[in-house]
């Protein structure tokens, strides 16, 4: 690999972007329009979707269906507009709770329930248990109910502060896939590679400089309306700067190798921007961007962890809203470095320049 070759692509590649005014302006506008709007929509109370946890009371004669598990406990569970998830573990359903993630959780066996106080959500599902029960909101709950309660607390956490990172991440998907993929094709269309053939450039030396290019230019993207929208919206940061930075960058390479891979071959750009569309969709859908995983299929939720979206939200939502540390982080980051290395790998091979 020779330098000057490598920095000719690259500075090249770096003025075409710039001087395109409209692609440029789009990737800076794109997720702050998103940013403000959900900010607004949602600037009041939490939005109204309540999720309660059940550990314990599911049987085999009942197939699974947890209201209908749940029938003689209480009428509660018989209450519509509310999801019933069943969980296994009482741990790591606490921290749900503190997280703002569940809005109520019950123990069938122990017959307790736990609520986070600074939830408002929590608070509503109470009075609905209460009224269940025919008794007024201000009787004990040891006279009315089968159940004790148990109150934790945890960081107040606006549905905003939980939506950034996924637009963030999102906005680094479409802008890694469309900015690669779709100029290599481009480029291939248009005789662009056929000439850079017959030139001394080799074929790994022009894939790194469009590898480096968007990198760079997504990350600054992304840096910058971060602290935009920070300024605006005073986001939360309970971690480190460096290590979000560092799964910003990771999440990148991956989706800068996903575009590569399908450019490699692809003569198309219509038939480019049917698959891209066909991979970013469902990814940006699935991957938790803008609702929880939490009740949705088992068999969705799997193939949510085949999508590096996916890992790039978790991690950076473990950075930003609980604090979370290199270790804390290391499966999605070893899970974003295996699959950029394995799919950059392949589409260098595969990579074609006619």
């Amino acid at each position: 690999m020779k330098l000057t070759r490598f920095r000719a692509i690259l500075s090249a590649r770096n003025r075409e972007f710039v001087r395109d005014r409209s692609a440029l302006s789009w990737n800076f506008l794109f997720p702050v329009l998103i940013v403000i709007g959900f900010a607004f929509a949602f600037s009041g109370e939490s939005i109204n979707l309540y999720k309660v946890g059940i550990i314990g009371g599911i049987s085999s004669d009942t197939g699974g269906d947890i209201k209908k598990a749940l029938t003689k406990e209480h009428p509660f569970f018989q209450t519509k507009h509310i999801t019933f998830i069943p969980l296994n573990n009482l741990e790591a359903a606490i921290i749900k709770i503190e997280k703002h993630q569940l809005d109520m959780l019950f123990d069938i066996k122990s017959r307790h329930y736990w609520l986070n106080r600074e939830s408002p959500s929590g608070y509503i599902l109470e009075r609905v248990l209460f009224g269940t029960a025919n008794n007024g909101p201000d009787h004990e709950m040891s006279l009315s109910l089968p159940f004790t309660k148990q109150e934790v607390s945890g960081k107040q956490i606006r549905y905003i502060d939980w939506l950034v990172p996924g637009i963030l991440a999102m906005n680094i998907m479409f802008s890694a896939l469309f900015g690669v993929g779709y100029v290599i094709v481009r480029y291939r269309k248009n005789g662009v590679l056929k000439r850079l053939k017959a030139t001394p450039l080799s074929a790994f030396e022009f894939l790194s400089a469009q590898v480096v290019s968007r990198l760079w230019l997504v990350m600054l993207i992304t840096v910058a309306v971060y602290i935009g929208t920070d300024l605006v919206l005073n986001l939360p940061m309970y971690g480190s700067y460096f290590n979000l930075l560092l799964v910003f960058m990771m999440g990148s390479i991956s989706m800068i190798s996903i575009g590569m891979l399908i450019a490699a071959r692809t003569t198309s750009e219509e038939f480019a921007g049917g698959i891209l569309n066909l991979i970013s969709w469902p990814m940006m859908f699935l991957s938790g961007v803008w609702f929880s995983l939490e009740g949705i299929h088992p068999l969705l939720q799997q193939l949510a962890l085949v999508f590096p979206l996916t890992h790039l939200i978790n991690a950076a939502r473990a950075i930003m809203l609980d604090g979370a540390g290199l270790l804390d982080i290391a499966p999605q980051l070893l899970t974003l470095g295996l699959m950029s290395t394995v799919l950059l790998v392949i589409g260098a091979i595969s990579f074609r320049w006619e």
